[in-house]
This record gives structure tokens, sequence and C-alpha cells, in this order.
């Protein structure tokens, strides 16, 4: 491999990613609705919508807005539950794919929710890995996220991993009050990585109208301005555990990829940017292996962790 024509490729909890770059959960479903506009096939791979034990209609419309600076949402976890997922969407994107991953994203209302689609999914052709979204609400904890709390997150994982030899990364919200002891948790009871982060809650108002511009009211915001959120997320949870991390949030440029992997990610999640273009990651991936000729930088393990921080 020469400085010409550098690896994108990287190394991930046991598996060999093509490159880092990902699409995240939610935002391109199981893959078919943007297929025609989008080479799945060229991404590191594709994070897939949430996935529940039962059918979930997700939260009343309209269920995503724009504003500057960003977007916000709230689907409520809207998908066709386990069987449905592991009978049709699967076996598509296992045929369309022959060089991306598939991460599932798994969602639950108990504890076991999450064991549950992870053991109907272990066996399914294609998935490569499970990422166990920890910030819906626990309805047997009164609503309380289940990364909120040590002793739920740590039973989640612990059943989850028990469910499964694939690899597992925890996807934990950024308004936790120590993140990195989050993380040591999720470690602690078997996840072999870390997803962070989540969006940011937040409300946006039609003052025309005075009313949410969500249907549900508030929702999670992500785009541009939750960049430099993750990156912090990801510096100081690299710092506390050993594993590999997908860094999430903001990405719309190849130098934004950088910044998550010099901070310490491994992989780097894209969402919003690709749902406004769907051709934003093959550009992302251009900018990447350009920055790296340009730096003279032969493979992007040399840049992962790799910040510097003042003296």
């Amino acid at each position: 491999m020469t400085a010409a024509s550098p690896s994108l490729a990287v190394s991930f909890a046991s598996l060999e990613f093509q490159n880092p770059l990902l699409l995240a959960a939610g935002t391109a479903a199981y893959g078919r609705e943007i297929a025609g506009v989008m080479d799945l096939d060229a991404l590191g791979g594709i994070v897939t919508k949430a996935v529940s034990p039962t059918p979930r209609r997700g939260a009343p419309a309209p269920r995503v807005a724009d504003f500057e600076g960003g977007m916000i949402n709230a689907v409520g976890l809207a998908n066709p539950g386990v069987e449905t997922v592991r009978d049709q969407e699967l076996p598509w994107l296992a045929a369309k794919l022959h060089h991306a991953r598939v991460i599932v994203n798994v969602v639950g209302d108990t504890l076991e929710d999450f064991a549950t689609v992870v053991a109907e999914l272990d066996d399914a052709e294609g998935v490569s890995a499970f990422e166990l979204n920890v910030s819906c609400p626990n309805v047997k904890a009164g609503g309380m996220e289940f990364g909120a709390d040590p002793g739920t997150l740590d039973r989640l994982v612990t059943l989850a991993r028990a469910a499964t030899g694939r690899p597992i990364t925890v996807k934990l919200s950024p308004m936790l009050v120590d993140i990195a002891a989050s993380a040591r948790v999720a470690v602690d009871a078997g996840a072999d990585a870390l997803t962070l982060v989540n969006t940011i809650p937040g409300l946006v108002i039609d003052v025309e109208t005075r009313v949410p511009a969500l249907g549900y009211g508030s929702g999670g915001v992500s785009g541009v301005g939750l960049l430099p959120v993750g990156v912090l997320a990801v510096w100081k949870v690299h710092r506390a555990v050993d594993v590999p991390l997908i860094g999430v949030g903001g990405v719309s440029h190849g130098t934004d990829v950088i910044q998550y992997m010099l901070a310490g990610a491994t992989l780097v999640g894209m969402g919003t940017a690709a749902m406004k273009d769907p051709r934003a990651p093959e550009r992302v991936l251009k900018e990447l292996a350009s920055w790296c000729h340009s730096h003279r930088i032969n493979s992007l393990e040399e840049i992962i962790g790799k910040l510097e921080w003042p003296a």
C-alpha cells in the first residue's frame, strides 16, 4: 500500500470493515428505501433501523422537522418487529451487500426484550453485530432510560451477551451524567464496543401555530451541531475503556470523520447529512481518502486516538 492509495480499511471488534463510514441507525431503514440512490455496498456498513420483539407503530406525524443548523425527529422506534425483519429485511440486505457489513440496532421496553431480539437474529444471514440502544425508556422503571442506571445497564448487557457470540456495541446517550462511567459498566458486562452518541433532547416550536413542529412534541436533535458533543464523548470514553468505539453525530465532511478517529473512534456513523443528500457518504469517503493522501497516512489505524491534548 502506498501513499498514493491509502487504506481506509479498519478492524473493529474482530471484524474487518472496508472503510470506517456507517449509515447511522434509523437513517436508512433497512436499506431498501435508498438502495436506488446510494451505493450501500461502498460503505463500511449500515446500522439498521431499530428492531423490537413485536411491531411498534411509533410516534404520531409529523415525525421529522428541519431547523436552521439541524434536524429534530421523534419516530418512536417504529418498526415491523423482529420476525418481519428476520424473514424479509435481513435476507434482502444479505443478498444486496457483498462488502459492507450489517449491524442490527436493538430496542425494547424491558431488559429481556433486548436479549430476545438478539437471540432471534443471532443466526440471521448477513448480520455482523448488534447495537443495543439503551437510550430507550425502561417501562418497568417508570420511563428511566436503560443506560441511566448502572445496575439496569449491567443486567441488560449481560442478558444480551448471553444470547449471542457476535460483537455487541452499546449506544449511549450524551445526556448521561458520567458517560465514561456508564461505558465502563457496559464493557464490564460484556460489551465489545460502544457507540457514541445518540441524539440530544430538544423542542422546536412553530411560532405561527404555537404548537410543536413534531407530532410527539419534543424529539431528538441531530445535525452539524452535534459534532463537538459526539467528539468529546468519544474522547472521554476512549480514555476510560479499552474497546473500539463508533462515533456518531454531526458528520457531513471527511474531516469530521478524522475528528472522531483522532478522538478515539474506529468507525464513524453518518445520519442527518446522508438523509438530506444520499450522495454525501460517497463524497465524504473521497474527502477522507484525499486527506489521508495529503497527510501521508497509509492506514487509518495510524490516527485512531492520536488527539494531542493541550499541556
